[in-house]
């Protein structure tokens, strides 16, 4: 019975990890995060992903803070958050958010505040949608492990 919910959540994992690469959500590169897990860092790929929440929540209320400043034009100062969020989205295989902020710095480049504020709405959408995903993925992946990893003891 226990085999069965650990492949059922396996299937459900798969299921989940090919929406979020056929929809351009993630690339190759959160395969090869994932690779580097192993018995000894068990976590090690939910550590580094909520790692690049962290980091990257402080770079989106940076950048808001930045456009909602009436007197903002600092396109510079934007970039170089921009190039940090690109960064390390592309170091999880976050495409989607990757591709975003190459169009939000290309506005920025533009000194267009209209298109900055666009693309900071769509960056912050797929951003909440990413962490919604992962978080859900963690989850079952930790369901996985607990039900694969429950055994009961034998009776004689």
């Amino acid at each position: 019975m226990l085999g069965l919910a650990a492949d059922r959540l396996r299937a459900d994992m798969n299921r989940l990890l090919a929406f979020l690469f056929h929809q351009g959500i993630l690339d190759e590169q959160f395969l090869q995060l994932q690779q580097l897990q192993d018995e000894s860092s068990p976590n090690f790929v939910s550590e580094v992903v909520n790692i690049y929440f962290h980091e990257s929540e402080k770079l989106l209320r940076s950048l808001r803070s930045l456009l909602m400043d009436r007197e903002f034009s600092d396109y510079n100062r934007m970039g170089i958050h921009l190039n940090q969020f690109m960064g390390s989205s592309s170091s999880i295989g976050a495409n989607r958010i990757r591709n975003v902020c190459v169009a939000f710095r290309a506005a920025s480049e533009q000194n267009n505040r209209a298109g900055c504020l666009r693309a900071l709405e769509v960056l912050e959408h797929e951003y909440c949608f990413l962490k919604n995903k992962l978080h859900e993925l963690f989850q079952i992946q930790q369901q996985r492990v607990l039900a694969a990893g429950v055994r009961y003891p034998m009776q004689n």
